[in-house]
């Protein structure tokens, strides 16, 4: 596979997309039509399926999207045109590992109030830890819809929904979960992701979580425009929020941390770095409670304690130490501040690349 990362500068290519639903789709899959299709080929070699069976798995889907997000469905059909795909298979592009039942992926978030923070502002982050191949699919999308809120995310291989920020300050990012209740036929995470980033605050965000139900376990840390933040473990069961701390800042690795889900027999099937990962960020960010700035944020998510199973991942064959594939690594690290609209995206390992500043339109507008 030839590399699809602009090595030059160190960064993920930036689409943009406006208009309606349809449009917005049409336009992304137009640009990002080779990472699509890539990514599309990967899926089938690790899922072990032939395009044709994936198609077919996708399409149990469809009504579940009708019949929840009918706007995102349009947009997924708009997708496969731009991309010249199936609508199956676009529609597979939001499904991932829910098409074979399965989590994938380490990654460890925060956020940081105004009372954690130097100058009163929030951060929120990961690092996105994941299958190192996922490089060569990721981009940054900036999306401006019609009658719908403005919004900035890292994502690839054709999702409409992952880690990001809007106008209104509203930020996710997300970890998977080990144990827990057990699969069910719903929607991925992504669609739900993709409509977090359609709200306004979070109790908008709240409300939308207890309508949606969901295949798989995950957790959401989030924050909005108010600098408020918070963090919910979202399950098919239902969801439980983690009270706040009075340090103002939160952290999650990939084990649950609350409700009857944090056991022993669910941390047994977590990953076996997870409780590690989640020490040292409430550790880092502890020490730093108060005086938090964005440069500690970067130095964070290129932390290396406890290395090879560090917050900063990289590819790592010890026995006993692998969380993801030998290849696993971060292959993102992610900062959004809410308040300015600005996303902070570093394309690779944190400890060895700049990030890149992403500006929403609007609020860049509001600061000419």
């Amino acid at each position: 596979m030839s590399r699809l990362i602009d090595e030059r500068h160190s960064r993920y290519p930036k689409y943009e997309a406006s208009g309606s639903a349809v449009e917005l789709g049409e336009q992304h899959g137009e640009q990002a039509r080779l990472r699509i299709t890539a990514f599309l080929g990967w899926l089938c070699e690790s899922l072990k399926f032939s395009e044709r069976e994936m198609a077919q798995r996708a399409s149990r889907f469809r009504g579940l999207f009708k019949q929840t997000c009918p706007h995102l469905l349009e947009e997924i059909q708009g997708l496969a045109r731009g991309a010249g795909i199936s609508e199956n298979l676009a529609l597979a592009c939001q499904l991932r590992g829910e098409l074979a039942m399965q989590n994938t992926g380490g990654c460890t978030t925060f956020a940081a109030s105004g009372i954690a923070t130097v100058d009163g502002s929030t951060l929120i982050g990961q690092n996105s830890d994941m299958e190192a191949e996922m490089q060569e699919f990721a981009y940054v999308l900036h999306l401006m819809p019609d009658h719908r809120p403005e919004l900035i995310m890292w994502t690839f291989g054709g999702m409409i929904g992952y880690h990001g920020l809007n106008e209104y300050g509203v930020s996710h990012f997300a970890n998977s979960l080990g144990g827990g209740p057990g699969w069910q036929f719903a929607l991925s995470h992504y669609p739900l992701k993709r409509m977090i980033l359609e709200q306004k605050n979070l109790d908008d965000v709240r409300q939308l979580i207890r309508d949606v139900p969901v295949a798989s376990s995950g957790n959401y840390m989030l924050s909005d425009g108010t600098g408020a933040i918070a963090d919910i473990e979202v399950t098919p069961r239902g969801a439980t929020e983690i009270a706040r701390s009075q340090t103002g800042f939160l952290t999650h690795a990939n084990h649950f941390l609350c409700g009857e889900h944090a056991c022993e027999a669910n941390w047994e099937q977590s990953l076996p770095d997870s409780h590690p990962r989640q020490l040292r960020a409430d550790t880092f960010l502890s020490e730093r409670a108060g005086k938090l700035t964005l440069e500690d944020a970067k130095q964070l998510l290129a932390d290396h304690s406890g290395h090879p199973v560090s917050i900063c991942r990289h590819p790592n064959t010890r026995a006993g130490n692998s969380i993801l594939p030998a290849s696993g690594r971060t292959v993102a690290g992610l900062i959004a501040e809410p308040q300015r609209g600005e996303f902070h995206v570093c394309s690779g390992n944190p400890c060895e690349r700049e990030f890149v500043t992403y500006t929403l339109r609007r609020h860049a507008d509001d600061h000419s």
